[in-house]
């Protein structure tokens, strides 16, 4: 667990601010396929994050487009929560210039650094809200087959606005799996042996406070409880992968190919022109 807000030791803690163990932190990563990063953002910059958020919801919400990205199958039915809601927006660097920089915060690029290397490409974000008392879980899956890339790079970053307990439906993550590779893609709308072998009850929560990041491998087994609780829970996924990377052929998902730090060594001139 690496900090930034502090220069000094506290107990059970290790706090690094911008004097990081790059090799601590990698190694962590290679092993359990995820990482928490404590206190990237400040208050302050979690604050003005945090009303941009709002205005992005709140725009969303008004434009009269479905914005429930809620998903549907047997696993929703058997958890009850069929109706449940989760808004949702891709690219929250298209509406706010403030989220725009976030994507380029030092701190948080410095554990990207740490797990990817000194190239890092933006491939998209993703804005989620979970409502209080009715915010809808994601079943227990990986997250390859939204975006195959060439080298298996990819990872996200969770950008927690507000704080994430297990009651407001935080990520829960089994350590270990990211080492499975890419597993068979039918388990969101049906059963299947991740939803068997991985049941979402299982797995660790990892539980957050606005500010933190929570990294994890695109490969990584993960999902979320029902937010029960009578707080919205509010985050920003961050999907990154290396500068030497890049999604394959036909993905017809939105891939923004910002260089956040280094190069995007796979950038065309008809690729950044998509």
């Amino acid at each position: 667990m690496t900090t930034f807000d502090s220069l000094y030791s506290l107990p059970g803690l290790r706090v690094y601010s911008r004097i990081m163990d790059f090799a601590e932190i990698r190694e962590a990563f290679e092993r359990d396929g995820y990482y928490l990063a404590k206190g990237v953002f400040s208050s302050e910059e979690i604050e003005g994050l945090d009303k941009d958020f709002d205005r992005i919801v709140a725009q969303i919400t008004s434009s009269g487009e479905e914005t429930n990205a809620k998903w549907g199958g047997p696993e929703m039915e058997r958890m009850g929560v069929q109706n449940a809601v989760v808004t949702h927006t891709h690219n929250v660097q298209k509406y706010s210039a403030a989220w725009a920089r976030a994507m380029f915060h030092e701190g948080f690029l410095d554990v990207a650094e740490a797990i990817l290397g000194p190239d890092i490409v933006l491939h998209h974000s993703k804005l989620f809200q979970k409502p209080a008392e009715n915010g809808a879980p994601f079943p227990m899956h990986q997250d390859w087959d939204h975006f195959p890339t060439i080298k298996d790079t990819m990872i996200a970053g969770i950008i927690h606005v507000s704080r994430a307990t297990d009651a407001m439906g935080c990520l829960r993550v089994y350590p270990g799996t990211h080492k499975l590779g890419r597993l068979p893609i039918s388990y969101r709308s049906q059963d299947s042996e991740i939803l068997a072998k991985y049941p979402l009850e299982n797995a660790i929560p990892v539980e957050a406070e606005p500010g933190d990041v929570l990294f994890f491998h695109y490969y990584t087994i993960h999902g979320s409880m029902p937010n029960r609780s009578n707080e919205t829970r509010k985050t920003v996924l961050v999907q990154l992968h290396a500068g030497d990377d890049t999604h394959e052929e036909g993905v017809s998902h939105p891939y923004e190919r910002w260089a956040l730090r280094g190069f995007n060594h796979q950038s065309k001139r008809s690729s950044v022109n998509d």
